[in-house]
């Protein structure tokens, strides 16, 4: 089992125990009587002993034997073309002859020619050549291995190390000539799926950037963000044409990747090499011992018992279980179709979707759209054991995979502690919210119209316009208050259905409640609409009269302003209905602003609450994570460092994914927050009385999407790939450089 699927798990575990407040005040109990007895200064003091034993005797005992070892390495080979990148052969030679030790770099050349020292390898090694862009693996020079002239090669590099310098030193004939630069550089672990690259990794799929070279992208984004994004890409393109000086990429430029490769590679072709480095040696052949050959015998009958019970296993219990699992997988991805079907329908082209409507339809969305391309992505990462673990494709997929199950794990317990609390509490979250719903929704905005229909701060407004428009939106609260009445004692039981809802994540619980906001306010939306429409209309029959006093009218077929001219009887009338508009106008504003201000004051509580949904669905709590503990598994480039060396060394190291680019969704949220609400637009909007709506949920929840694919694999093609075979990890030979086939032995195995 993965060590991060361990961990997903004990958190799922840790949370779920923590969810019980019980537990919690034992828990409790118990570490105040720990530390009144004293059991937690005795356990500080023994950490403090045990961390200065480890600090005084092991750690250094530790960095000697690392620096020894390292000391003695006496080898060193190109990985895949001279001069590109170096690997080590690690071998003990002290006790060899000085004659064997000038032998040997000659049979390290052989070896490499006919294969011996890439023999056991698990996987094609043409998949590493092809990879770096070269067809054999060369001997590069010796390290700390003194060469006679005869068995020295002029090409040959040989280096030194000694304990008073961190580099070693150079002899050969490029060493004296300074066209030739000397690189250093930490070889990536490539079982911890570390590795350099030249661009920065990406967090999110790129199959929604651009769906063509011609066409903006239209998922997760409205019609305003296509167009802005398409109008950038075409000024770029041209800005690009118009360049004074454009620099084509060198030889050197181009062979950057493929030498990057290489260096991603150096660590397991070192391991194979090492591996085989004992077969280089001269050994007397020699008959089995009695104690060798019961040994032999032993093996060989246990071998044999563990092929019958492997091939019991693999032929009868596995493929039925699998084929259970498979079809279970495949039942439940079609149930998730239908529903998915149901969330994306849409009455005409132009409609709005359920999932565009509701957030509660939206987050169910979001979960199906991730089970179902979980078992995509796992399969993607399963060939990475058919594969050399060198090659990183894959690595960015390995990080989106485990991070969206550590967010749905961790929604999960946070949503079952707030499961818990709400139903074990649901009778007083029913009343406070009834309360604030009757204070905040109704009550309030009673007295506040009330309020307004008698001078409100001293301002004289028009008293008749006032207590009409007044009566008016209080008989429709009185009418909102006896329908939201009749349903107050349904109230705890849909307070008990968030609560059960939550146990599917804290989203759920958030996204039903920004539903059932936009369900209790929607008097209040009401209100706003009807009074933005009045003001509109009066503000723009104002601006009409008042160009009527100028002789002014306005073009409508031409969208300008024309001189016209007007009657005695038309400027009569026009001064009256301006003059009559002007001084109703303030009453309007003042109620116009009331509701403007509640409606702005939801959207903005509804905007945090979907932020909040896209931190827990998109978060990335995985790759912050893997950024403090292991930066270079997120490469964001690479830099050279030049060492204070007579020989002018460069240090090449892998620059880590920065903290803008991990959180680069999140920007463009904010951007198109701020764009969309507080942009001059809007405000022009809010002046002239015209709608401003919310911020679509396509663009609000593309973030939340960045992680899947922008079409999700069909049914036939999920049971096609989980009922399809997977290449052998174990293969009967392997070809090696000079097409030479080594063949080996294998335990059968059903795929």
């Amino acid at each position: 089992m993965h060590p991060f699927s361990i961990l997903t798990l004990a958190i799922f575990v840790a949370g779920y125990i923590t969810a019980r407040w019980d537990l919690v005040t034992r828990l409790y109990e118990l570490a105040i009587f720990a530390v009144d007895h004293g059991v937690l200064t005795r356990t500080l003091k023994g950490f403090v002993i045990l961390s200065l034993v480890f600090f005084l005797f092991i750690l250094p005992l530790e960095r000697l034997a690392a620096w020894e070892s390292s000391a003695g390495e006496l080898m060193i080979l190109s990985i895949h073309g001279p001069r590109l990148s170096a690997s080590r052969l690690e071998s003990n030679y002290d006790a060899e002859a000085p004659s064997e030790s000038n032998k040997m770099p000659r049979r390290v050349e052989d070896a490499l020619r006919v294969g011996t020292l890439v023999r056991g390898s698990p996987h094609p090694l043409s998949q590493l050549l092809q990879l770096c862009g070269h067809s054999t693996i060369q001997v590069l020079g010796s390290l700390n291995l003194e060469l006679t002239r005869d068995h020295r090669d002029p090409s040959w590099v040989s280096a030194y190390t000694n304990g008073t310098s961190l580099f070693p030193s150079f002899r050969g004939p490029f060493a004296r000539t300074p066209a030739i630069q000397v690189i250093l550089f930490d070889r990536p672990f490539p079982a911890r799926m570390q590795y350099m690259s030249l661009l920065p990794m990406s967090l999110a799929l790129g199959d929604k950037i651009l769906s063509s070279d011609n066409e903006p992208s239209k998922f997760g984004l409205d019609e305003d963000a296509q167009t802005e994004s398409f109008r950038k890409r075409k000024l770029i393109d041209k800005i690009a044409l118009h360049t004074v000086v454009k620099h084509s990429p060198t030889s050197k430029d181009l062979l950057l990747p493929s030498i990057l490769n290489q260096i991603n590679c150096s660590f397991e072709v070192a391991q194979l090499l090492t591996k085989n480095a004992p077969l280089l040696r001269t050994r007397e052949k020699r008959s089995l011992s009695v104690g060798e050959r019961v040994f032999e015998s032993a093996a060989t009958l246990w071998d044999y018992f563990f092929d019958v019970v492997w091939h019991l296993m693999t032929t009868w219990c596995y493929p039925l279980l699998f084929r259970g699992f498979v079809i279970g997988l495949v039942g439940h991805r079609v149930i998730a179709e239908v529903i998915l079907r149901v969330l994306e329908w849409r009455l005409h082209a132009d409609s709005l979707a359920l999932k565009d409507v509701l957030a509660t339809a939206q987050q169910v969305d979001i979960r199906l759209q991730q089970f179902c391309y979980w078992p995509i992505q796992y399969l993607l990462l399963r060939k990475r054991k058919d594969e050399w673990e060198s090659i990183t494709e894959r690595h960015p997929e390995y990080i989106r995979f485990y991070n969206s199950l550590w967010l749905v794990a961790n929604d999960v317990i946070i949503g079952i502690a707030i499961g818990s609390y709400i139903i074990d509490n649901a009778e007083w979250v029913a009343f406070q919210i009834n309360i604030i719903l009757t204070e905040w929704t109704i009550d309030g905005l009673r007295d506040m119209l009330e309020w307004l229909t008698d001078a409100p701060a001293g301002f004289k407004l028009n008293n008749e316009l006032a207590v009409f428009l007044g009566a008016l939106f209080v008989w429709v609260i009185d009418r909102w208050k006896e329908c939201v009445g009749s349903l107050r004692p349904y109230l705890p039981r849909v307070i008990y259905f968030i609560g059960f809802s939550s146990f599917a994540g804290a989203t759920m619980p958030i996204s039903l409640f920004s539903d059932l906001l936009s369900v209790l306010t929607v008097h209040i939306y009401c209100f706003y609409t009807a009074s933005a429409r009045i003001f509109h209309w009066q503000l723009t029959i104002i601006v009409s009269l008042f160009h009527l006093f100028r002789g002014k009218k306005h073009n409508v077929l031409r969208n300008r302003i024309d001189s016209c001219d007007y009657d005695l009887d038309q400027l009569l009338l026009g001064t009256i209905l301006f003059t009559l508009l002007s001084f109703l106008l303030p009453t309007i504003i003042v109620f116009y602003l009331t509701f403007t201000s509640a409606r702005m004051g939801i959207i903005f509580l509804k905007a945090a609450l979907d932020t909040l949904l896209a931190c827990l669905n998109h978060f990335p709590l995985f790759a912050l994570m893997l950024r403090f503990k292991d930066s270079r598994r997120l490469p964001g480039g690479i830099c050279f460092e030049l060492q204070d060396t007579p020989s002018a060394i460069l240090l090449l190291k892998s620059v880590p994914l920065s903290l803008r680019a991990m959180f680069d969704q999140y920007f463009q949220l904010g951007y198109r927050l701020r764009k969309h609400y507080l942009s001059p637009s809007v405000v022009y909007c809010l002046s002239t009385g015209q709608f401003v709506p919310p911020l679509h949920r396509k663009s609000l929840y593309s973030l939340q999407y960045s992680m899947l694919p922008a079409r999700r694999a069909s049914i036939k093609e999920v049971w096609r790939r989980l009922t399809a075979t997977s290449p052998a990890s174990v293969r009967d030979s392997i070809s090696v450089p000079n097409a030479t086939l080594l063949h080996r032995r294998h335990r059968p195995r059903t795929q």
